[in-house]
């Protein structure tokens, strides 16, 4: 899965098409990613101890990896990822990145 946790990703399909949020937790087992303020569920609890109000609750929750695509930090547009290996300077050893399929760059 190349999508990880703290990405800014662009949702592509579903009810929330167009907006945009970070990936808080990945489910890559599940191939699920939770965004934050995507895909909002509320849920009634009863008063408690750790909550003595009670009342409706609006929480995240999971979407396919397929419905996101990550957004390029030069044009704030969706874009597909690649990877490439380069040379790290200081340590001389190989190393992978990501990258952008768009503009080219690091993400």
């Amino acid at each position: 899965m190349k999508i990880k946790k703290n990405d800014n990703v662009m949702v592509i399909s579903g009810n929330s098409k167009g907006k945009t949020g970070k990936v808080l937790k990945v489910f890559p087992k599940d191939q699920r990613v939770i965004v934050e303020g995507i895909n909002l569920r509320k849920r009634h609890t009863k008063p408690s101890q750790s909550n003595p109000q009670g009342g409706i609750l609006e929480k995240e929750s999971p979407i396919n990896v397929s419905n996101v695509m990550i957004v390029d930090p030069n044009n704030n547009q969706p874009s597909r990822l690649g990877s490439q290996i380069i040379l790290d300077e200081k340590t001389g050893k190989k190393k992978h990145v990501r990258v952008s399929r768009t503009s080219g760059e690091m993400i």
